[in-house]
């Protein structure tokens, strides 16, 4: 069987005016990769492609590290630390920032509820709708983002679920000029594209999809572009190619049936979601479930 284990951010501290940016601190980064190197083998990239039968049906457990959206601090401090101790795994990223230079929403997002209050936020966005959350929303809300504050939770699926693409955008953008300079935030957040290549070259390198959109909630013009442009511009600059995809928000919403023909279509071999489990033979390829950081041993959410 195997265990994958999910990453965002890594970064010495995370002091921010209110609590919007999560992870893992380079020296706990390295201690959980220990505890879970005692718990069972890690995989390398090539194991997995030539042999993923036999991993996923033997009874021992194994292990792979995966990291989504490309983040300059993965580069520079967990490529470092899974070097150190021999570790391969994904960098899943987004061809938006390297191709047309874009700060993603997502983390417009992140960065704009570090100085805002998020129950600003959240009225301000509920305001733009036009409605009210149902109790049923407010419920789901909970289950995705469980490790989330009530507010934050319903903030982030309320970004992420209920508005329109384009009026979301519109509507952070206008905020995000207010408080940053795109270029300068930019260059500070992401690899550059030779780390893209260097992660290719070792085989490491992942599609994210193009623009870190819900894959299962937009139309299938806007799919296909978002699975295969991304595809294509990571392979026209790396010379690589690309058989691995992490679907953003990785929940059921994110890789409907028509989502998971265009990955396969598209020649994606490995898809990975956010669904929290151990992946067995029993399991499609491209839809192998992930443990965020925080549920893996030594993260601050375990239970044994």
């Amino acid at each position: 069987m195997l265990t994958v284990g999910n990453y965002h951010y890594i970064r010495n501290e995370y002091r921010t005016k209110f609590p919007s940016i999560f992870g893992v601190t380079p020296t706990s980064f390295r201690k959980q990769l220990i505890l879970l190197k005692e718990k069972g083998d890690f995989i390398s990239i090539n194991d997995l492609n030539s042999d993923f039968n036999s991993i996923l049906s033997d009874k021992e457990n194994y292990h792979m590290i995966t990291f989504d959206d490309g983040l300059m601090e993965q580069y520079k401090f967990g490529l470092e630390i899974m070097d150190e101790l021999k570790i391969e795994g994904y960098f899943f990223v987004n061809s938006l920032n390297f191709e047309k230079n874009i700060v993603s929403t997502v983390h417009k997002i992140h960065l704009l509820r570090s100085l805002v209050n998020p129950s600003k936020l959240l009225k301000k966005f509920l305001f733009d709708l036009g409605r009210k959350l149902s109790n049923q929303e407010q419920k789901r809300a909970s289950e995705i983002y469980r490790f989330d504050k009530i507010v934050d939770a319903q903030l982030k699926y309320t970004l992420n679920f209920l508005f329109l693409l384009e009026e979301k955008e519109k509507s952070i953008n206008n905020l995000f000029e207010n408080y940053f300079d795109e270029e300068e935030t930019l260059n500070e957040l992401y690899m550059s594209k030779n780390q893209l290549i260097n992660l290719s070259e070792k085989g490491f390198l992942g599609n994210h999809s193009y623009s870190h959109y819900p894959l299962g909630l937009i139309n299938e013009s806007n799919l296909s572009f978002e699975i295969n442009q991304s595809k294509k511009y990571l392979e026209d600059l790396t010379k690589n190619q690309i058989n691995a995809i992490s679907y953003p928000y990785g929940t059921e919403e994110s890789f409907s049936g028509n989502v998971l023909r265009e990955v396969k279509n598209s020649g994606h071999i490995f898809g990975f979601t956010t669904l929290k489990g151990k992946n067995t033979i029993n399991d499609d390829l491209l839809t192998l479930k992930r443990f965020d950081c925080n549920d893996l041993i030594g993260g601050k959410n375990y239970e044994s």
